[in-house]
Parts: structure tokens; sequence; C-alpha cells
């Protein structure tokens, strides 16, 4: 179906840039400008509070709250966890002559907010036109560190255009923020109180016992007076600046963070660390900040910028795009996770799905390695969850949930809780590709080969034999396609069950043959018998994968073939979202599909697929999917670059990029598509740039959109960062920072050095 861009935000080939405050779009323009760290995030809004539409979100990785949702049958969730807003450390309130600064009531011109794609600040800029006359040129930049993760940097600035007066200011940090879903605030002050140049506040979730420590420091361009402000969940300063006619004066803040979501630490432990952490951020000066963070983002560019030449509106997208996936994660803390949002908003509670190692990964896992760990040093950390989790549903070994923020089920429909199978698949699909892909295997024998086992061992468990066909499978499933409900044999779950099997097999035999203690360590620490390795082997031999052989088309799931059909073009746009405007249950009765399934497998393991079999399965599915998900254009558009249909192909890629900057599915204001800006990266990397992952070695079949005139990128591969050039008429690879490795290009083997080499764009690769 056709998406319509609303496009309000000018283009730029370095900037986020709005001209003029919209309050109907404040919300979306709050998730688009959102700033953050991995640790923290925060939306952008107003520091000076709105009273008008807007989310004020702030938000910590881990940190959680739990709310009950009255299930009571076993199997079935009976509470769940959340991410939850936490402390408004932006918090400032702004009065000149008794009349306060809010955007809904005062009267502001040349409004300007810009966020800064080299620098990773965010600046927000207008005239503020008093009652009186006077105006008021008045600047905030703030900025999450990407060095210092528990630090984040407020700056504001006042200009008097024709006056000279004073400006009150009351700056601090605010636990009150209300969680929208919950309405109310999920905090309670724990201690709160000044210590030397410190002002601080702690406090714990409602029922998790989640901890945060915020403190904070002012530094101002004069010497001013503070006086404490406390209140139940607030703490602050109030003072004031001189201000004299065309001379800027301006103060900053620096917040420190420290955030417990283990209860590993005491109140006491916590106050004192964080205290001592704030107290060393005192002797940072604002410019080394602001110099470390341009720093910081000037070294990620030089190794995974994309270059469109031809698209300026692309060429902004992407690098939105890459932005936002460095400032989700890059595996500075191990366990942490991504949430479909990242930090970004409520939507979907902050929750990590199996998107986050079937699409984030490989972004991570070609432009920085030890991320790609980090995501799947989650896994491991929630192994324990996932194995109480498969008790829980009648199984052995660990059932990995359908969406988690601290590895225990929180999804509350039981339909996707229970029956979606495919996260353990994932997980195993990650471990697969990232050792694949590094050589990791320090990892896979001390961390993946446990995971494989647990995971083999449940879907060992849940599986049944046919009573006629004599093949195994699932039963009572659903897959990625969500609008495939309760279906017996979903063909992706059996085929990734069936890859499952395999690569645990062959690890077990790799670690036997090569690192026989470490495989003794893992047998006794899973209790694996070899019985069951035999049972593995056996289920894989036999798992049922439904195929039409004279059409060459997997079918979706037993029986979907004989499924009422319904032209999906015929169903008017004033419908969309469907989850909005049908019936529940009418989602199920067609051969409809939300998103690709079987279109899915044929990526992640492509190589093991013919051409005919990936064009006569992409032209039958294509036709009857729906794309309600944001992750599936990206995967249509890949294949139809491979098959040979690059109008479809960048069709379906024409808002992969800009899918929150322009608002297409309209619920940006919820909150970035985290996972789907990962699929847009894929999208180009390996639609147009052709790039394969689950060979015996890096491939690569660039095309050229004709709409194009060149593109570049980068990805880190065997140690060696190999830059891809493609324009009209030829490609170009290099090794940018020394080194070689050896890639296929258009099948051939090419020994890739710095010196590079230069072939001519394959033939038919124009698109």
């Amino acid at each position: 179906m056709a998406k319509v861009a609303d496009k309000y935000l000018k283009v730029d080939p370095w900037a986020i840039i709005e001209e003029g405050f919209d309050p109907e779009r404040n919300r979306t323009s709050e998730s688009v400008f959102s700033l953050g760290n991995e640790y923290m995030g925060v939306r952008g809004y107003a520091d000076e509070g709105y009273s008008g539409d807007s989310l004020p979100g702030s938000y910590f990785n881990g940190l959680n709250e739990e709310m009950e949702v009255g299930n009571h049958y076993k199997g079935i969730i009976r509470s769940l966890r959340y991410m939850v807003n936490a402390v408004d450390w932006l918090y400032t309130r702004i009065a000149v002559d008794g009349e306060s600064l809010d955007l809904a009531r005062s009267n502001v011109k040349d409004y300007t907010r810009r966020l800064d794609l080299r620098t990773g600040t965010y600046k927000r800029e207008f005239i503020w036109h008093l009652a009186g006359g006077k105006k008021l040129k008045i600047s905030f930049t703030r900025l999450v560190s990407m060095t210092m993760s528990h630090l984040g940097l407020q700056q504001v600035t006042f200009e008097p255009l024709n006056f000279t007066g004073t400006v009150d200011i009351c700056t601090g940090l605010d636990f009150g923020m209300v969680h929208e879903e919950r309405g109310q605030s999920m905090w309670k002050r724990l201690r709160s109180g000044g210590e030397g140049a410190v002002t601080a506040i702690m406090a714990g979730t409602l029922t998790t016992g989640n901890k945060l420590f915020s403190g904070f420091l002012l530094k101002s361009s004069q010497p001013v007076n503070t006086e404490l402000v406390e209140r139940e969940r607030f703490i602050g300063r109030t003072f004031s600046l001189d201000l004299s006619q065309g001379e800027p004066a301006s103060f900053t803040k620096l917040a420190v963070h420290v955030a417990d979501s283990s209860a590993s630490r005491t109140e006491e432990g916590l106050w004192t660390e964080g205290m001592e952490l704030a107290a060393t951020a005192d002797r940072l000066e604002e410019r080394e900040v602001f110099a470390d963070q341009a720093s910081y983002w000037s070294s990620i560019w030089a190794t995974s910028d994309i270059t469109i030449e031809g698209d300026p509106e692309n060429q902004q997208g992407i690098r939105f795009c890459i932005f936002q996936l460095v400032q989700t994660y890059h595996g500075d803390h191990p366990g942490y996770n991504i949430g479909a949002k990242g930090l970004t908003g409520e939507a979907y509670r902050g929750l990590a799905f199996w998107d986050t190692e079937s699409y984030c990964l490989p972004f991570y896992l070609f432009n920085n390695p030890k991320a790609a760990r980090s995501l799947l040093e989650f896994r491991y950390k929630t192994l324990p969850e996932a194995l109480q989790r498969g008790k829980e549903v009648d199984c052995e070994g660990a059932f990995y949930p359908i969406a988690t923020i601290d590895g225990t089920e929180s999804c509350d429909l039981w339909q996707h809780s229970n029956l979606q199978l495919h996260v353990g698949t994932a997980v195993s699909y990650g471990i697969w590709h990232y050792v694949k892909n590094t050589g990791d295997r320090e990892f896979l024998y001390s961390k993946g080969a446990e995971m494989l086992i647990q995971i083999s061992r449940f879907y060992a468990s849940r599986g049944q034999w046919g009573q006629r066909s004599g093949k195994y499978g699932y039963f009572g499933v659903m897959g990625p396609d969500e609008f495939q409900l309760m279906v017996n044999n979903n063909c992706y779950i059996n085929l990734m069950a069936k890859k499952l099997f395999e690569f645990t097999l062959d690890t077990v035999a790799e670690m036997k043959q090569k690192v026989p203690d470490e495989y003794a360590a893992v047998a006794a620490a899973t209790a694996l018998r070899d019985e069951e390795l035999a049972d593995w082997d056996n289920k894989r031999e036999h798992m049922k994968i439904p195929l039409d052989t004279e059409s060459g088309v997997y079918e979706e799931h037993d029986g979907f073939f004989d499924m009422p059909h319904i032209d999906i073009h015929s169903i008017p746009v004033t419908e969309f979202p469907l989850y909005s405007n049908w019936s529940y249950d009418r989602l199920y009765r067609y051969d409809m599909i939300k998103q690709p399934d079987v279109l899915m497998f044929m990526f992640l393991y492509n190589g093991e697929f013919s051409r005919e079999a990936k064009l006569a399965n992409y032209e039958y599915y294509e036709s009857r999917c729906i794309h309600e998900s944001s992750l599936s254009p990206s995967i249509h558009s890949i294949l139809a670059c491979e098959i040979g249909k690059p109008e479809e192909a960048y069709q379906f890629f024409e808002f992969a990029t800009r899918l929150d900057l322009d608002n297409y599915n309209r619920n940006t204001r919820e909150g970035l598509h985290t996972t789907s800006i990962a699929a847009a990266w894929m999208n180009i990397v390996y639609g147009f740039g052709g790039m394969r992952s689950d060979g015996p070695c890096l491939s690569f079949r660039p095309t050229m959109p004709r709409q194009w005139t060149s593109y570049s990128f980068q990805v880190r591969y065997e140690g060696v960062l190999l830059g891809i050039t493609v324009n009209k008429d030829s490609v170009s690879f290099r090794a940018v920072d020394g080194g070689r490795t050896e890639v296929l290009i258009y099948d051939q083997p090419v020994m890739v050095d710095e010196a590079g080499t230069e072939l001519p764009l394959g033939e038919g690769m124009m698109a």
C-alpha cells in the first residue's frame, strides 16, 4: 500500500532542521530530535516546559517497572515489565517580569531546532516577544555524552535584543514525570540534598525497587546566588541572570546519573557512587565536553558513513538512521538490549523483540563487532529467565520471550507470547551469523554453545510428529507474520528450527574434536545427553518444510494455499492501519500476510536458495503482503534487487530511510522505529550493495539505482575496513585502513588490499 510522506523538515546532508514551531507536529519532532548514548535517552521535549501536546520522556536502559495483567491460565503471564519514564534532568522554568515562558501561550518568532549529526548536539532557538514589548533571544543546547555515558549537558543562552534587565530561572531534577500509559509518576523519593557544588536526588521505582541517582552542577557566565528548592520528587536551584542589551548570558547544567536495575547497590552505596561521579564532573569544562562529543562522532562517520550522490533526501535519511543506531547501542554496557523504539518513546513499552538479532545485529556486526557480541551477551545473561519460561509452557530448555526488557516475558497477548516461537531461532541465527563473520570461537564455546543446547532442547520438546505425514513440526503457532494465528507447521519456524538443530549439532561435534575440555564443561552445565543429540538429528532430518514442488513456492503454513484470497489493493486506504479499523478476528481469515515469513528465511540463508526459487516466492507473496510492519518493505526491496526488479526495489526503499523523518506511518510521535532504521541500513548495503554474509566469505553484487549518480558504504570484515564505491560504470573496493581480505565480487574471488581494485558495474546491474 502506498504511504504518504508528511514533509516538514529541511533537507540537509548533515543535520535535521525544523523551521517554525508546529504544535500539531510537536510530538513527532520530540521523537525525531531524541538523543541517546545507550545508557540513557531523552526525547526532544521543551526544557522550559510546554502545556500543549507533549511527551516529556527520559529513559535509562534496563530501568523498569512492573504491572499485573490479570491472566490466570497456566503458561500465560500474570505480570509484565516495561521501561519506565524517569527523571527530567533538563527541567528549566524561565520568567521575565513575572511572565513565564511556555510555547503554548507565549509569543515566539524565528523558531528553529537543529540536530547536528556531526557533533551529536541538539539546539533549539527562538525569539520570545514578551507582553511588554521586550524581545529575548533564547538558545537551548543539549547533548548526552557518548564517551561518559552517565553525563548529560544542557546549556541555555539568553540575549536581550532591546532591553536590559534580569531573567529568573529555576532548574533542577524532576522525578514527577508522568509515565503516560500509567497516568502517573512511577517513582518515590529516597534521598535528596546538596553537598558542595552538587545538587542531587535519588529515587526508586514503586514496585521493582530499581533505583536512579541524579545530580547536577551549575556553571554560569556570571556569578550567581542560588537557592535550593525541594519538593516531593524534585530538587533544584533558583537564581537570576543579569541581562545587558545585545550581550549573551548563559548557564550550563552538567547532570550525572547512576542507574541500578539489579538492586545490587544499597541506597547509601548508590548515593556515594553518584556523588563521587558528580564531583568528578565538576572538573569538566563545557568546551571539552563539546569537543569530546564532536571527536567521537567524527570517528564514527570516518568508518560508518554512507554517501549517496544525486538523492539529498535519502542522504540525509540514511545518516539519520546511522546516527540513531549508534546513539541507541554501541556495546559499552554488555547485557543491554535494543527496544523497538530504542530510548525515544514509550510505545512497545521499551521492550526488545526478535528484531534485535534478525534486523539490528547486521549493522553492528559490520560496523562495531563489540556491540554485536554485547547484544548476544544479553541473551546469555537472561538464559535463566528463558529456562524458567520454558517450564511455564510445559517444555524443556530455553523459551526466549517475544518481548522483554529483563529476560522475562512481557507481552500480555497470549497468542504472541505463547505461540511465537521464532525468537529462539533468531538468537541461534544471531550466534551463527556473529561467529561466522568474526571467528569469535571463544564466545561460541563459552556462552553460545550453552544457549544453543538449551534452545534446541526447547524446540525438541515443543514440536510433535504429524499423524499422517510422519514428519516433525510445530502445531498451534504464530510465525513472524502475525496475520496467521494458531497455525500448524509455519514454514519459517520449521525451517529455522531445522537450521538450529544443524548448527547445534555442528557446534557440539566441533567442540568435541577441538576443545574437549570446554565441551565437557558445557555438557556438564547443561546435563547434555548423547541420546538428545540423536533425537535432534532425527527431528532435523524429518522436519516438515511445506513446499509446492510444482510451483517452487513454500507454503506459509499448512492449509495456507487453500485460504480465501483477498486483493490487498482493494482495501480502502482509510482502513489502515488494519489493527485499528478491522475487528481483530477478521485479520486471520485470508491469505493476506502482515510481513514476510518465507522471504525472510530466503534472505537469512540466501545462498541456499536459487534465483528461481526466490523469484517464484517473491512473486507469490509480494501480492499478499500488506506491510503493516515497518520491517517488511526492506526485505522485499533487498530480494527485488537480487531477482532483477529494480523499480520495485526502489519503490519499497523509497520511504525506508525517511520513515520517521517524514512520518510515513503517522506514528513517529510514539517514538522512532529503531529496528526499522536498522532495516534501512540493510536495504542499502544488502539491497543495492548486494552484500551477502551467509556464504563461505563475504560477497557483493552491487547495483546502481537509476535515481543516483553514485553511492558508497563501508563494512568491517575480518578486521579490515572495506570501502565500497559504486557509480554508473564501475565498482571499487579498498581496504581503507590497511590489511587485506578476500571477498566475492559478482561471484569472482578478489583479494582487496589498501591499493584497492576497480571492476566494471556488473552487466544488467544498472537499475
